[in-house]
């Protein structure tokens, strides 16, 4: 059953990503702009003093210039997820849009001075989803991260409408969101109840 669960988690990946990267710049702009609406409307609900955010990857949606230009309207400060050792949980450490990066794992850019913190929210881009379960890349690392995390930070999959799947079995190790936002709305636990919606 578990050989079943993770090669049905790589072809649902698989397609999820080919779809992805198909989009047209057109596209991706239509559904990018409700999408990160959607996601600072969010955002400014929650009480934050640390956002944990991501380097975008595989034609993720950038939320680097969305989230420092809400960092600069409330007192609050941003982080990169950064990968230090591998098989274990996330740091996150403080970074500000334009300050210096370096490669780190998978060479994706990392803040270049270690400074950790703790979030208090973190957007995870996510490769498809059911409810509130994230499917990503398949390397466990966010999980981890929100499991090794007392309290655990508010937790928000970030994604296009079409990354819904049906059939997803959930795992001990899999940990729910507290959120999905995509372009069409923002739904909670259950994702069913949608909060808001785009416009």
């Amino acid at each position: 059953m578990e050989c079943e669960i993770t090669a049905w988690r790589r072809d649902q990946r698989e397609r999820l990503l080919r779809q992805r990267k198909t989009l047209s710049s057109a596209q991706r702009a239509d559904l990018t702009r409700p999408m990160l609406a959607n996601l600072s409307r969010l955002l400014q609900t929650l009480r934050l003093r640390t956002l944990g955010i991501y380097w975008p990857i595989q034609r993720e949606i950038d939320i680097r210039p969305m989230a420092a230009a809400l960092s600069r309207r409330q007192p609050m400060q941003l982080a990169l997820p950064v990968v230090v050792k591998k098989g274990a949980a996330l740091e996150y450490w403080r970074w500000g849009l334009g300050e210096p990066t370096r490669p780190g794992f998978w060479n994706i850019p990392v803040p270049e001075r270690r400074a950790p913190v703790r979030p208090d929210v973190v957007v995870a881009p996510l490769v498809g989803f059911q409810d509130s379960f994230r499917l990503g890349y398949g390397g466990g690392y966010f999980d981890r991260t929100l499991a090794a995390n007392k309290p655990k930070p508010f937790a928000i999959g970030l994604g296009f409408e079409f990354s819904r799947i049906e059939g997803f079995i959930a795992q001990p190790h899999d940990i729910p969101m507290d959120a999905i936002v995509t372009e069409a709305a923002i739904c909670t636990k259950p994702a069913s109840e949608a909060i808001h919606a785009y416009p």
